[in-house]
């Protein structure tokens, strides 16, 4: 009895080493699947593979160039508000250029010192609200550039997904009627064509919604950003302006001739 279960023991270990692991069998099946695909099928995917780097491409750039411009932002705005001249503050914000704020504050800027020299009340406030928003305007721009491209990509990649299980379903039905048996041999390729495209569809557009809508976020957060730190420095120029101690014109001061001074008493 002993001898038999050793036996047995020794037969179902060699059966379980014999099995491949679970990852590589899947692994192995969808590179199959993959080669065994039509031109088609195979197209799609190909397509689908681009669309994918392209779509992780705009993700990670757009991700990092927005870490480098909230970390310029914040730096930029405790120089900003450390300062108690906006020329010190002009000096230094090109240190700080990544930030969107920068171009804020030197559209303000600039249109102060064609005003009245960067001094005083400005003559024309309402022209320095314009230049703040048209600043933010063009940085949010620049910022959104290439997004489109995203957006289309979420879109789209499920759409190019369901064409491979359309034509994988064509296929599946061809073979079926050229078989002239429902076996599955004859509706496997179809099938596994149309079952992994949709998959491919899934995996490229669901990164890519996620993805869009959170730049979308960080985006909305620079623009709103833009625009309160707009409005800050407009009333830092104000006040500023407000306070500064206005001196009163002096009197000339007299003068005289010589034969009008007078003459000291002879004692």
């Amino acid at each position: 009895m002993v001898w038999t279960l050793a036996l047995a023991l020794h037969f179902l270990q060699e059966d379980a080493a014999s099995v491949p692991p679970a990852n590589t069998a899947s692994s192995s099946a969808i590179a199959e699947m993959i080669h065994n695909s039509g031109p088609v099928a195979f197209a799609v995917l190909v397509l689908l593979l681009l669309a994918s780097i392209f779509s992780w491409t705009i993700m990670l750039s757009k991700w990092s160039g927005l870490g480098r411009a909230d970390k310029q932002s914040k730096r930029f705005l405790r120089a900003f508000r450390k300062s108690s001249r906006l020329s010190e503050v002009a000096t230094v914000a090109e240190q700080f250029r990544p930030s969107p704020l920068v171009s804020v504050f030197n559209e303000i800027h600039d249109e102060y010192q064609r005003q009245n020299g960067g001094r005083g009340l400005p003559r024309n406030p309402i022209a320095l609200e314009r230049a703040a928003a048209t600043a933010s305007s063009e940085s949010l721009t620049l910022m959104e550039s290439r997004m489109t491209w995203l957006a289309t990509i979420a879109a789209i990649a499920p759409f190019i997904g369901l064409f491979g299980t359309v034509w994988g379903i064509i296929d599946a039905f061809h073979g079926l009627g050229t078989a002239g048996a429902a076996t599955l041999r004859a509706v496997a390729p179809g099938i596994s064509e149309a079952l992994i495209t949709t998959a491919a569809g899934l995996v490229v557009a669901v990164p890519a919604v996620i993805g869009y809508n959170q730049l979308t976020a960080r985006l909305r957060e620079q623009g709103a950003r833009m625009d309160d730190f707009g409005r800050e420095l407009l009333n830092a120029i104000e006040n500023a302006a407000m306070v500064t101690p206005t001196q009163p014109p002096q009197p000339p001061t007299p003068t005289y001739a010589a034969e009008e001074l007078p003459r000291r008493r002879a004692f």
